[in-house]
């Protein structure tokens, strides 16, 4: 699968920047679900809040970088370094503390920790959402029940955290398309496992 860039970036700027860094961070990783370039991933979500009205650099840029510094070697400082510390404080909302177990546990640590990192954390993390089940459902048109053995997680667990996800998100930005997105993916990927099992 080809890497899709981000075509909606007129030009330089901090987004830019933060792309291309993003990019090379990521080189050679793969997404579980498909294989693509784990770069098409941040690029979605991107493209996902660009829809929903954010041209915000500093926005765009946070969401480009959000899985740098858990996935990569990258630091927090070397984030702050390059992009400024409002870039920092976003993707440190958005990075999960991978030391914590079990693994809902440390899912719902997260989730208050992206609450806890503002309104602008909880955008990026609603896209993120959003994108991760649309990929998911994706797959398991394809391979069904079996996509549960590509993740770390049984899929029940994964659709309760998603429950509380959508909760958190509408509490937040009452209303919001992304909200409105996430409980409609997450309607439609529990009716394609009924149809199914």
């Amino acid at each position: 699968m080809e890497e899709r860039g981000p075509e909606f970036l007129a030009g330089p700027g901090l987004a830019r920047e933060a792309y291309e860094f993003a990019r090379e961070s990521h080189e050679g990783q793969e997404r579980k679900g498909d294989g693509s370039p784990y770069i098409n991933h941040p690029t979605e979500l991107a493209r996902l809040l660009r829809r929903a009205g954010y041209d915000d650099e500093e926005l765009l840029a946070a969401t480009f970088l959000h899985d740098v510094v858990e996935d990569t070697d990258t630091t927090l400082d070397e984030i702050e370094e390059a992009f400024g510390s409002g870039v920092r404080d976003l993707v440190e909302a958005m990075t999960e503390d991978k030391d914590l177990e079990p693994y809902e546990r440390r899912k719902e640590h997260h989730r208050d920790q992206v609450e806890a990192g503002g309104e602008r954390a909880v955008l990026i993390y609603a896209a993120d959402k959003v994108a991760n089940l649309r990929d998911l459902r994706s797959l398991y048109a394809s391979v069904g029940e079996s996509a549960a053995s590509r993740f770390k997680a049984p899929l029940d667990v994964r659709v309760r955290l998603w429950e509380g996800d959508a909760e958190m998100i509408e509490r937040v930005h009452p209303g919001h398309e992304l909200g409105a997105q996430l409980r409609a993916e997450l309607d439609a990927f529990k009716a394609q496992r009924e149809t199914t099992a």
